[in-house]
């Protein structure tokens, strides 16, 4: 598949996995959207990855709001529409998250960044994607959010977490339904996990770098029109729901 001329767009890319997976995209050859509510970080990735050599440009993007989300998608189609979407904007909701112990407020809070950003980023570019020759939507996701890992096996997967972790499982169950509805327009979305990655959601206390974290992202945001889609994956293959 040919990248040439195809665009990208990385939300919360200023740092971490969405940062990397902005550069590997733009590295295949994809101009880049990076996506990012923070001005001053969102220019200062922007020059790094210029610096590169790579093509790439800056969205502002606020997930959790609807004016900030239709003016990035009208940015999008000012500069000719978009091929790959990733919604890797994502928040933990401070931890510990003992379920007995999280506030409404709290869990509110972080499904309208994790969850419900998806909606209103997917929806408002969805339009563009329908046109697109080879549209993907890939989410960024975790096997925190996997029911099965987390009832099948003796060692637990991840902390105990009355917002974050479900929000994942809510996510991967959006991809499924994203996949069923778009499935006869020929856009393939899927969920990734990147792994245990040292970032700023776990207080860098991961074992595995944001580059290797972004690989699955790469693999899927680049998949053959004849790729799966409605999956669930990290490195080592799909993952259970």
């Amino acid at each position: 598949m040919t990248e040439n001329s195809r665009t990208a767009l990385v939300t919360g890319a200023n740092k971490g996995i969405g940062y990397e997976i902005a550069a590997g995209l733009a590295r295949r050859g994809f101009r880049v959207g990076v996506g990012a509510r923070d001005t001053a970080r969102r220019e200062e990735a922007v020059d790094k990855l210029r610096a590169e050599g790579l093509d790439v440009f800056g969205v502002a993007l606020d997930v959790t709001d609807d004016d900030s989300v239709v003016a990035a998608a009208a940015q999008l189609e000012e500069l000719g529409g978009l091929d790959v979407l990733v919604n890797n904007a994502g928040i933990t909701g401070g931890m510990p998250q003992e379920p007995s112990q999280v506030t409404a407020e709290q869990v509110l809070g972080v499904v309208d960044v994790n969850v419900l950003g998806v909606i209103r980023v997917t929806n408002a570019m969805l339009p563009m994607l329908r046109r697109a020759a080879s549209p993907r939507i890939v989410n960024v996701s975790s096997t925190v959010g996997s029911l099965g890992l987390q009832t099948a096996q003796e060692e637990p997967v991840g902390p105990l977490s009355g917002a974050y972790s479900p929000t994942k499982t809510y996510l991967n169950a959006l991809t499924v339904q994203y996949a069923k509805e778009l499935a006869g327009a020929g856009i393939l979305v899927n969920a990734g996990c990147p792994g245990y990655v040292a970032t700023d959601l776990n207080g860098h206390r991961g074992t595995r770098t944001p580059e290797q974290g972004a690989a699955v992202f790469l693999d899927l945001a680049t998949l053959p029109d004849d790729g799966p889609t409605g999956t669930f994956s990290d490195e080592t293959g799909v993952q259970p729901w």
